[in-house]
């Protein structure tokens, strides 16, 4: 499975799924003249490929009270806090992304919290694992 492509119909059926993933087959099949059922089969090609991981949600955190939204790069301690450091950052809520990373740092992570305090509150229990640089995002663009 390390060697594999796919054609122009199954770029343009991910391109759809992108763009809206509540799009049924059968929208699919219409936008690229096949039938819901060969739209399917193909998904399922892409999923067994690991091409599709899974379906998400855009959403809007400021609807939800979550007005800070930091971009924070993790520089860790030591080699041996990767495993707690990564078990934290997926378990914690205010984590959206983490990402490890090559160059400056080790981690990038995207975060979400409500205020500065609850910001704050979370940049403390960053310093176990070593310390960070916080950027903050100022408005999204794309």
């Amino acid at each position: 499975m390390d060697n594999y492509s796919i054609d122009d119909i199954d770029y343009r059926i991910l391109q759809y799924i992108i763009e809206d993933s509540r799009l049924t087959q059968k929208e699919i099949g219409e936008k690229i003249h096949m039938t819901g059922q060969a739209v399917g089969a193909r998904i399922r090609r892409m999923r067994e490929l690991e091409i599709i991981e899974g379906y998400t949600v855009r959403w809007n955190p400021q609807k939800l009270g979550q007005n800070i939204h930091a971009f924070i790069t993790v520089f860790l301690s030591s080699n041996k806090v990767h495993p707690p450091f990564q078990k934290f950052a997926q378990e914690h809520v205010n984590v959206a992304e983490l990402h490890r990373v090559s160059g400056e740092g080790c981690y990038w992570m995207r975060v979400y919290a409500k205020d500065q305090e609850e910001l704050s509150t979370f940049l403390d229990l960053l310093l176990e694992f070593g310390n960070y640089r916080v950027n903050l995002g100022m408005g999204k663009l794309k």
